[in-house]
């Protein structure tokens, strides 16, 4: 994976470490680890805040922003959650709250861990900028955070989530691979929520792939990613162009796709054009099975949460060779520098290679996939 960097937008800025200077830094740690053990003293880590090193003994505080994107309680505070037990020979727990969408709900609730004297936090931010002040409280309380999918402000300690440009790219690709490269194209672009760093990322992404090859007619933000907001602003577009003048939709996630298919159905559309996605949803899944929905982006979400667990309890542990391991990236935020990161990459979803994804993957069985509505879409593409 290429190193790149976005835009002013996102306010962000990753860039790949070499391997030699991985493996120097890695190389003098080691050393100094073996000169420090021989003289009795115990690696705790690189930062203030992971003193004292924690044994098995741990509490992992989880907040993440909404209910509405399925995959945070389904798959990823469980992945989280079993595997802060597997490392810590099930003497690690997990505290978990959902905000809602509500960002001072979301603070409220870091807040409140830091008062129950949790050992570090994992949080997927509502609001990026908002999420601030609950950061530096629990930094000030030396309790170590790690952002998780949507890079926080604030002293954040370490970032897991997805090369967020390049699903855009993905995102934007397939729909130029589907359609052609011609101006002649008619996209529609339903973007992510503002308040929501990601979503920066992914339009720059998309809109890399898309620029000179497509007409970009309509563009919209969706508010904290919200299908209501999604579906409303689908239907102006087609009172404003009509459904003949819509070649394509660029959705940013699976909750919007769904939004936008909805209407696309209702104005009595012929056959829905390509539609993107992302998150993999159980129902974006049936509607690629369909013909609904062109495609998604899977982000294996066991990978990301098992990164995020690790990194939380090696950084609570003390074990800063384990973690400076785990996080082979580095992030800029507005408010920090030098941010170490993991970025798992990401996988064009479609009717072609269901089984080697989410199936493989254990998100979903065929037999969830396959229900009775879609018996004949899952033979016909030799889903069994």
């Amino acid at each position: 994976m290429n190193a790149r960097t976005t835009s002013n937008n996102s306010g962000s800025r990753i860039r790949r470490r070499t391997a030699l200077r991985r493996t120097a830094i890695a190389l003098a740690a080691s050393a100094a680890a073996v000169s420090l053990a021989a003289c009795g003293v115990v690696d705790v880590g690189d930062s203030a805040e992971a003193s004292p090193t924690k044994g098995d003994d741990i509490t992992v505080g989880v907040l993440f922003p909404d209910k509405d994107t399925k995959r945070y309680e389904q798959f990823d505070y469980p992945s989280i959650k079993k595997k802060i037990a597997e490392l810590t020979d099930n003497k690690g727990v997990t505290k978990y709250a959902n905000a809602e969408k509500d960002p001072e709900t979301q603070n409220s609730q870091m807040e409140q861990m830091v008062e129950d004297k949790v050992d570090i936090i994992i949080v997927d931010a509502v609001d990026a900028k908002a999420i601030k002040p609950a950061v530096q409280t629990a930094d000030d309380a030396g309790i170590p955070v790690i952002a998780y999918d949507r890079l926080a402000q604030g002293p954040i300690d370490g970032y897991v989530s997805f090369d967020n440009e390049l699903v855009g790219q993905v995102q934007g690709r397939s729909l130029v691979e589907e359609l052609g490269d011609s101006a002649a194209n008619k996209i529609v672009m339903m973007n992510g929520s503002p308040t929501d760093p990601n979503a920066a990322m992914f339009k720059d992404g998309a809109l890399s792939e898309l620029q000179d090859k497509v007409t970009i007619t309509e563009t919209y933000d969706t508010k904290d990613w919200d299908p209501v907001v999604a579906k409303a602003n689908m239907e102006k577009v087609v009172d404003k162009l009509g459904v003949d003048n819509i070649d394509a939709v660029y959705a940013a996630n699976d909750g919007i796709a769904g939004a936008v298919i909805d209407v696309l159905k209702t104005a009595g559309v012929a056959k829905v054009p390509p539609v993107t996605g992302q998150d993999a949803d159980l129902e974006a899944v049936q509607r690629i099975l369909s013909g609904d929905q062109y495609m998604t982006v899977y982000k294996s979400f066991p990978t990301q949460a098992s990164a995020a667990a690790e990194m939380a309890v090696a950084k609570v542990q003390g074990r800063s060779i384990e973690f400076d391991a785990l996080a082979k990236d580095s992030i800029d935020s507005p408010t920090t520098k030098n941010i170490p990161a993991q970025l798992v990459p990401p996988v064009a979803l479609t009717k072609a290679n269901i089984k080697e994804t989410v199936v493989a993957d254990g998100i979903y069985t065929v037999k969830q996939i396959c229900t009775s509505a879609f018996k004949a879409d899952c033979a016909a593409a030799k889903l069994n």
